[in-house]
C-alpha cells in the first residue's frame, strides 16, 4: 500500500526555518521531520512513499538523490582498471517518489495530481509536519472493517492556554487546559479509497473543505480515535518541544529500533 505525504506548503508560521527549506525538511535531532514520519510508516511495513512536493521541492529531491550515499559506508577501490565503488548500506529499504505538485496548488489539488501514481488501489495519506504514535496497523484494520471511503485519525491536541472559569467578572478557578477541554481534530494519518479522486475538482480545491465535507455528508467519513501522542510542528516552539523529547529519549513517535 502506498503512503502519500503532503509536503508542498510554504510553512509561513515557522519561517525562521522554512525560508531556507520546505517545512517537512526542518530537522528534529538532525533528521527532517519528513524522515521521522516515514520511519514510523516503515516500522509498520509501509515502504512505498509518494511525496507531494511544491515549495522548494528541489531540496526534497536532492535529499533523496543523495540519501543512499550519505547513509552508507563506502569503499573506493582504485587498485585496478575497474575502479570499484562498493556500498555497505545502512540506508532504509524504501521507495520514494517525489512529485512536483505545483507551487500554489491546494491540498486537494496536490492529491489529484498524483492520482496516476496511485491507480485503483486504496492508500494512506498524511501531512509532512506532524508526528504521532498511531498504531498504523490498527488504523488500517479499522478502515477495512468499516467499508467507508475515508478514515481520518482523530486526535485531541494539547491545550496551550490556561482556562478561566468565570462567574460574571469573577474568576472562579484557573487551570491549565487539558485534552478534555478540546474537541477532536483532523490529525492526518488517513486511509483513503481511490474513489476520493472523483471528489477533487483541481488545483484550487482544498481537500479539507469540499471533498471531505461532501464525503462526510454522504456518510463515507470515519474517525479512528487516537488518545496517544500527536504533535504538529507549526512553530519553533513546537520544534523545540519535539527536539527536547527526542534528546531525552522520550519521543513517543519513535517506534522503530535504531
Amino acid at each position: 500500500m502506498k503512503v502519500v505525504i503532503l509536503a508542498g506548503g510554504f510553512g509561513t508560521r515557522i519561517s525562521e526555518e522554512s525560508q531556507f527549506k520546505p517545512k517537512p525538511m526542518v530537522e528534529i535531532g538532525g533528521k527532517p521531520i519528513l524522515w521521522h514520519i516515514m520511519k514510523e510508516y516503515l516500522h509498520y511495513g509501509f515502504d512505498d512513499f509518494i511525496i507531494c512536493a511544491g515549495y522548494k521541492q528541489d531540496v526534497i529531491k536532492r535529499y533523496f538523490a543523495n540519501y543512499y550515499l550519505e547513509n552508507s559506508d563506502v569503499s573506493f577501490d582504485f587498485r585496478n582498471e575497474e575502479k570499484k565503488v562498493i556500498y555497505h548500506s545502512n540506508a532504509e529499504k524504501w521507495k520514494v517518489t517525489v512529485i512536483d505538485t505545483g507551487l500554489n496548488t491546494m491540498t486537494g489539488g496536490r492529491l489529484k495530481r498524483i492520482q496516476p501514481y496511485i491507480g485503483a488501489e486504496p492508500f494512506m495519506m498524511t501531512y509532512g509536519d506532524g508526528v504521532c504514535d498511531v498504531p498504523l496497523d490498527k488504523l488500517l484494520e479499522f478502515h477495512q472493517s468499516q467499508g467507508k471511503m475515508v478514515t481520518i485519525t482523530a486526535v485531541k491536541p494539547e491545550g496551550r492556554f490556561g482556562i478561566l472559569d468565570l462567574e460574571g467578572n469573577q474568576i472562579e478557578s484557573f487551570r491549565e487546559k487539558s485534552q478534555d477541554d478540546v474537541g477532536y481534530i483532523n490529525g492526518g494519518y488517513m486511509v483513503l479509497e481511490p474513489e476520493i479522486f472523483d471528489y477533487i475538482a483541481g488545483d484550487a480545491t482544498t481537500f479539507e473543505r469540499e471533498p471531505l465535507e461532501r464525503v462526510a455528508a454522504e456518510g463515507q467519513l470515519m474517525a479512528f480515535k487516537h488518545s496517544g501522542f500527536w504533535q504538529c510542528m507549526d512553530t519553533m516552539r513546537d520544534r523545540k518541544k519535539l527536539e527536547t523529547l527526542l534528546a531525552q529519549n522520550k519521543a513517543p513517535w519513535k517506534v522503530w529500533e535504531d
